[in-house]
């Protein structure tokens, strides 16, 4: 009855069952009351309520086979006035049902999206049909049953839905960081490439790379970073201070200060991290 939650909180659907077998005995009258979900097809009774033996305890129940089997095949309503005698259903589980004493039974099944996901059951000890009355509690029974698994499975499917959402975006974080990483260590190389051409090559590269990150088509002419600005600049989105922003483009602390405060400037930033955003923003920076 209860699909694959993997690992989610969702309340036990066992209990959900238990409550409505519960709440059918008290209006029923009726002496036992029982019902099991579907597995793979496949009824398993689990839930009894007024039995005197366990011999139906954990019993599976094939598709089409006996009461339950019936009901979860065809997805409605099924009865037999005396299961010992009655020619409308396989008897593959006599033994067990007949050991209980039962004679007149109402099978139900909890119907989600057109598939079977639980049964309930009324049974007598005496043979006889059972009455509209009790026929038409345990239908209320089922559509209550159903539409509290309806509701499960839902809340399953968003709260997937937002973890996959989640898992992705994750993902995205850690590979944009890995793109930003290469993009400041090739503005790193580039600084000591002698050949102009391919010294250029590489910044265009690089500028390519901040857009693609950036999603931003085409750089903002407002806004123009000199080659060792935004250098500095890459270096500083890393998180690295002065000190280290110098050691990895090779140059004095205090020209990357200088750097820093010309494409501070530029972008009308007042600290470090506003112009990192404002960069970005631009597609200056990935």
């Amino acid at each position: 009855m209860t699909p694959a939650t993997d690992g989610l909180l969702r309340p036990s659907d066992g209990d959900a069952l238990r409550a409505e077998l519960r709440a059918l005995a008290a209006v029923s009258n009726l002496p036992v009351i029982f019902g099991g979900a579907v597995h793979a097809g496949t009824l398993v009774l689990s839930e009894f309520v007024g039995t005197r033996t366990n011999a139906m305890r954990g019993l599976a129940v094939a598709p089409s086979s006996g009461l339950g089997g019936s009901a979860v095949a065809t997805g409605k309503p099924r009865s037999v006035a005396d299961y010992r005698s009655a020619s409308t259903i396989t008897h593959h589980y006599d033994g067990p049902v007949l050991g209980e004493g039962l004679r007149a039974v109402v099978a139900v099944p909890v119907v989600v999206k057109g598939e079977a996901r639980a049964v309930i059951y009324v049974a007598n000890r005496d043979s006889g049909v059972i009455g509209d009355r009790i026929a038409d509690e345990m239908v209320q029974a089922g559509r209550r049953l159903a539409m509290e698994l309806a509701i499960r499975d839902e809340v399953d499917r968003r709260l997937r839905l937002s973890l996959a959402r989640e898992s992705m975006a994750s993902a995205n974080a850690v590979v944009t960081e890995q793109l930003r990483d290469l993009h400041a260590e090739l503005r790193g190389i580039t600084q000591s490439v002698s050949d102009a051409t391919a010294r250029t090559r590489l910044r265009g590269v690089t500028d390519k790379l901040a857009r693609l990150v950036s999603g931003v088509a085409a750089p903002d002419d407002a806004v123009t970073l000199a080659p060792r600005e935004l250098d500095v600049l890459a270096q500083v989105a890393l998180g690295c201070t002065n000190q280290e922003a110098a050691q990895r483009l090779s140059v004095g602390a205090e020209t990357v200060k200088s750097y820093l405060r010309s494409a501070m400037t530029k972008l009308g930033a007042h600290n470090r991290h506003e112009a990192v955003v404002r960069a970005r923003r631009l597609g200056l920076l990935p």
